[in-house]
């Protein structure tokens, strides 16, 4: 995972809303208990994200980001025009790089796998490029389980179940905060930090709250500058270090790399001062499957090779 596998401006797509940004927020109604999981064929973006295809109005494939990162899911000014989507009103919209007001669109149906959802309203976002139509965040997952397997090239959407740590695959205790996931049982070096899952990141990011865990760099290890850019093609300046020992529940990483930044998100959640984590897609490739368990609370990681030699 050096820093020459990836690009110097690492998109991201931290595209999400505050809990009371929509009055009538999209993927909000509560699946049926029985409903069967649905599996959805994924594919990656030139940044290595995974994407969806999307059905809006019985039209489409659109694609999508899956955005664990956005606690509510938004579509491009292009696809919303195109497709002549009613206007709703203003809402303020969160990204990595701050505050602003934005349109919202109403959709009627809008289907992801056999998962369909009536009277969405979803936020209008000035996507940068022609590659993404939209991004899907949290909200679509109220109670559910997504399993992103990385390995196999899609992604299911089931019911919540317990599970347990098993050989090549350790579950990990989380708290719902703004809708995410947060990981309770990390430390670096000993110190207790926040960590989340964020599928919309190309890359890791820490806070300077994590920084100054990490505390002063050896002299002879290069400090470099990483470019990061929202979706809207907002840009902010961050410094790539690693982190040497990390620890995710009975998950041990070495040698991670951290874009530190002071992106808006983490005042967001109200992790300002908390030391944190974003996990970006650069670290969860390493895994087979990842597994967010929105009604338990929980996040397994199955464990590829290369993840049991880290």
């Amino acid at each position: 995972m050096s820093p020459d596998r990836r690009q110097i401006a690492a998109l991201l797509a931290a595209a999400g809303l505050s809990p009371s940004a929509l009055a009538s927020p999209a993927f909000a109604q509560t699946p049926p208990a029985n409903e069967p999981p649905s599996q959805i064929g994924t594919e990656r973006d030139r940044t290595s994200r995974i994407t969806a295809p999307i059905y809006i109005n019985g039209q489409g494939p659109f694609r999508f980001l899956v955005d664990t990162g956005a606690n509510r899911s938004c579509i491009s000014e292009v696809l919303a025009d195109k497709l002549g989507l009613p206007e709703g009103p203003r809402v303020s919209l969160h990204t990595v790089a701050g505050q602003r007001m934005r349109s919202s669109v109403q959709i009627s149906e809008l289907k992801v796998g056999s998962r369909v959802q009536k009277n969405a309203r979803v936020a209008v976002l000035p996507i940068v490029g022609e590659e993404i139509d939209g991004a899907l965040g949290v909200d679509w997952l109220k109670g559910q389980r997504l399993v992103l397997d990385f390995k196999g090239h899609q992604m299911e959407i089931t019911a919540s179940r317990l599970d347990v740590t098993a050989d090549g695959k350790v579950v990990v205790p989380a708290r719902r905060k703004s809708g995410q996931l947060t990981i309770i049982d990390a430390d670096l070096s000993g110190r207790q930090i926040s960590a989340m899952i964020d599928s919309g990141a190309e890359i890791s990011m820490g806070n300077a709250a994590l920084r100054r865990v990490i505390g002063a760099q050896p002299r002879n290890m290069q400090v470099q500058q990483i470019e990061l850019a929202s979706l809207a093609g907002e840009k902010l300046v961050g410094e790539l270090l690693y982190l040497s020992f990390l620890r995710l529940g009975g998950l041990q990483l070495g040698n991670v790399p951290v874009v530190f930044v002071e992106a808006h998100v983490f005042k967001l959640w109200g992790l300002q001062n908390v030391p944190t984590l974003i996990l970006g897609m650069d670290l969860l490739n390493e895994f087979d499957k990842v597994h967010l368990d929105f009604g338990r609370s929980t996040v397994r990681f199955d464990l590829s090779d290369s993840a049991r030699i880290l």
